[in-house]
């Protein structure tokens, strides 16, 4: 596991067990695995194709066994404000979780994807999810990206034809 900041992250399995430690906050999986710095100092090495998805959370002491990365609002109740990719994904358990992702190729490239939670001031500040975990996802809007293109003008030669050309 390469040195650099570490995250708290809860890794929830598909089978509803989770395990809590510290990740770095990006290129935290190699060959399949993700390698979870444990809170009893052991590197843990967790295939991603079992896992739901990770949380990277605020605070471990939550008091909730479980549902420790209290991930209780998993849909927006209106359109965000932010600018990203609105996503609903199911994964394959039949839960459901909406999300902003980044507009960037990350969404097309990597191991999973990275979602900022509809609430952000619980204890999930962001969510990677394992392409693995998803059984459908469905792209509701699109927020913020580049401005629209003014229109083309006219070219000089069907401008109003009263006036004189000058060269």
């Amino acid at each position: 596991m390469p040195s650099s900041s570490r995250k708290k992250a809860i890794a929830r399995r598909l089978t509803r067990d989770w395990v809590a430690g510290y990740l770095p906050a990006d290129g935290f999986v190699h060959a399949g695995d993700v390698e979870l710095l444990g809170l009893e100092g052991k590197v843990l090495s967790l295939p991603a194709d079992t896992l739901k998805w990770i949380c990277f959370v605020r605070d471990f002491n939550s008091g909730e066994l479980n549902n420790p990365e209290r991930l209780v609002r998993k849909a927006f109740g209106v359109r965000p404000r932010t600018e990203g990719v609105f996503l609903r994904l199911t994964l394959k358990d039949g839960d459901q979780v909406e999300g902003l992702a980044a507009n960037d190729v990350s969404l097309v490239t990597g191991e999973g994807l990275f979602l900022t939670p509809p609430d952000i001031r619980s204890n999930t500040q962001r969510i990677w999810v394992p392409r693995s975990s998803v059984e459908a996802a469905e792209v509701v809007a699109v927020i913020g990206g580049a401005a629209a293109k003014p229109a083309k003008k006219k070219p000089a030669e069907e401008a109003d034809e009263t006036q004189e050309r000058l060269f």
